[in-house]
């Protein structure tokens, strides 16, 4: 006798290597809110490996600070109906059974897997970096990444330490200011022309290296560090105690924190076998080279670009959330509704890339604010309306082209961010007023 009882549906079972905001976000759409009626319920295994509930590394400089105490950077978890292994690593992907193999010992099937494995710290090549025969770095030199290395640096950096922070970016200029924050002596050594080469221009970093110095933090530009001194310690190992420049010259140290940098993890992909150029490199469905294996975040390379950014990071989770959603619809013979923002609701407008934004507060005694978006070098015919005041830390630049906004840097007072970033965003026709008034929102007292 045929029984008139559906046949029980299976779960799709989606497996995401990276507990970090990509991953946490992609498993929070894909487990958020009520299941779509008639379409398969969607299993989530979150592999993380790192031991602390998902944060925001955004914020990782104010807990440095001491502004935040780390559980207030932590991200929402998502609906209980996602599994998550913590302190567990991925260590090899099995595409024959489709599974991942971890350090634990477990196989984790997949029927769609989601790398968000992140990236890693670049470690320069200096000498005297790691310990003699081995892969450990002397006490005191710190990376910049991760909780842990937060907790670290806030556990060393007491009142009159000697930090000497490598890297003048904006990781390095946020780890600088939260160690003066701290009452450490600061010195910056940036190999580059000028901070932040990536989001500003030599006139906004010049006010942001006015700023640091304001704050005790002592800035080199232009500036090569070739070695790095350590000293025995009694109980074995060795401990940093200088930082030696190009010219000879040594910066004497307590801690050393590396912010190089950072370079996209693909060794997990690259062993099993999938397309890697300078990320994990996919498509306009974030899909990687075999069609059951996506990549997010900053593993992630599309069209060329490894952006390394939240924000980029949580659109690519976004526009996975509703690919994931089709397939395993398609897989079991419905169709989706045409609803675009629902988690698992079909396919949505493919991935373009991310028009991204930078943004950063320095808040402290003296606070700062500043923000890049666009292009912000002009090329040939463009338009460049700049206001300067140095005496209020105030610098405002923006880039047409065209009669539309192609780039921006404010520094100081962003009252203007939100409505540039929106038409730089919305790619829109300027309005027929005078340029100067897409930077003033108080009359142009900034001059």
């Amino acid at each position: 006798m045929r029984s008139n009882r559906e046949p029980e549906r299976r779960h799709h079972r989606v497996v995401i290597v990276g507990g970090g905001m990509a991953g946490t976000r992609l498993a929070q759409r894909l487990t958020a809110g009520p299941p779509v009626p008639h379409a398969p319920p969607v299993g989530v295994t979150l592999i993380g490996e790192e031991p602390h509930p998902a944060y925001n590394r955004v914020l990782l400089a104010e807990v440095l600070a001491g502004r935040y105490a780390p559980e207030v950077i932590a991200l929402p978890a998502p609906a209980p109906a996602a599994h998550r292994l913590s302190g567990v690593r991925a260590v090899r992907v099995d595409r024959g059974t489709a599974r991942v193999l971890c350090d634990d010992g477990r196989a984790v099937p997949y029927d769609t897997l989601v790398l968000a494995t992140g990236s890693n710290p670049v470690l320069p090549p200096l000498r005297g970096l790691f310990t003699p025969g081995g892969h450990e770095l002397p006490d005191g030199v710190h990376a910049f990444r991760t909780l842990d290395d937060c907790l670290a640096l806030g556990a060393a950096a007491r009142p009159g330490a000697r930090a000497v922070v490598i890297g003048g970016g904006l990781l390095g200029v946020s780890a600088a200011r939260a160690l003066a924050e701290r009452g450490a002596q600061v010195v910056l050594a940036h190999q580059g022309e000028h901070l932040m080469e990536r989001q500003l221009d030599p006139g906004a970093a010049r006010l942001l290296r006015d700023h640091m110095a304001a704050l005790g933090v002592e800035v080199h530009t232009k500036c090569r560090v070739r070695d790095v001194r350590t000293r025995p310690l009694d109980g074995g190992g060795r401990a940093v105690s200088a930082v030696e420049l190009a010219d000879g010259y040594a910066l004497e140290a307590d801690l050393v924190v590396l912010a190089c940098g950072v370079r996209p993890r693909v060794g997990l992909a690259r062993a099993a076998g999938l397309e890697v150029a300078g990320g994990i490199v996919v498509d306009d469905e974030l899909r990687t080279s075999d069609p059951r294996i996506h990549a997010i975040g900053d593993c992630a390379e599309h069209d060329g670009v490894v952006y390394g950014l939240a924000q980029a990071a949580q659109e690519q989770a976004d526009a996975v959330g509703t690919v994931v959603g089709h397939r395993s619809a398609g897989r079991h013979g419905w169709a989706p509704p045409d609803d675009r923002t629902a988690p698992g609701s079909g396919t949505a407008t493919p991935y373009q890339g991310t028009r991204t934004l930078t943004r950063l507060t320095l808040a402290s005694a003296r606070p700062l604010d500043l923000a890049s978006f666009g292009e912000t070098s002009p090329a040939p015919g463009d338009d460049v309306i700049r206001l300067t005041d140095a005496t209020r830390d105030a610098y405002r630049k923006v880039v047409v082209r065209g009669g539309r906004l192609v780039g921006g840097i404010l520094l100081g007072d962003l009252g203007t961010v939100g409505a540039l970033a929106r038409t730089w965003e919305g790619d829109e026709p300027l309005p027929a007023t005078p340029l100067l008034h897409l930077l003033t929102n108080d009359g142009g007292a900034c001059s």
